[in-house]
């Protein structure tokens, strides 16, 4: 755990797309599931977020 959150603080790759690719599953998730509606309302920007940040973070150096 403390790896990771070094690699976050130093902007490496790794962590970040693991970060981004969470919360691509996330929106995922959110927009499939059939009981909380707010969930289902905000899994559209969620998957947004995950897919800007993983392009973003697809440049941070290893």
């Amino acid at each position: 755990m403390n790896r990771f959150i070094h690699g976050l603080l130093q902007l490496r790759r790794g962590p970040w797309e693991m970060l981004a690719s969470i919360l691509i599953a996330l929106g995922v998730f959110m927009l499939m599931q059939p009981y909380i509606i707010t969930a289902f309302t905000y899994s559209f920007i969620v998957t947004l977020v995950g897919t800007v940040m993983f392009i973003i973070v697809s440049h941070f150096p290893e």
